[in-house]
């Protein structure tokens, strides 16, 4: 319920910390709407549900509306459109935290 938890002061500020610390942020779906709402998102690159693009704009990111199966890396943020792109989502954030994976 991104909707709701962006008027809690306390994401917003958690939200705002990790942003301007630089760490590591992974948003899907309607989850940028929290991202929106912190003012997080000017001059960066990224993707969301497409109903959320006019408010990723709004906020000043570069929306791109890509597949729903994929993902977008700009820096530290990691986002995508919706529940099919969890793997490439997770492997993108993977890559974002340093972690490597061997078998």
């Amino acid at each position: 319920a991104p909707e709701y938890l962006r008027l809690d002061p306390n994401v917003i500020a958690a939200v705002q910390h990790f942003a301007h610390a630089g760490k590591p942020i992974a948003a899907i779906c309607h989850g940028l709407q929290i991202l929106a709402a912190a003012d997080v998102l000017r001059g960066k690159r990224c993707t969301a549900y497409p109903a959320c693009g006019p408010e990723c704009r709004l906020a000043g990111a570069d929306y791109v509306d890509i597949p729903v199966d994929q993902a977008i890396t700009d820096s530290n943020l990691v986002t995508a459109p919706a529940w099919p792109a969890h793997p490439a989502w997770l492997a993108a954030f993977l890559q974002v935290l340093g972690t490597r994976i061997t078998l």
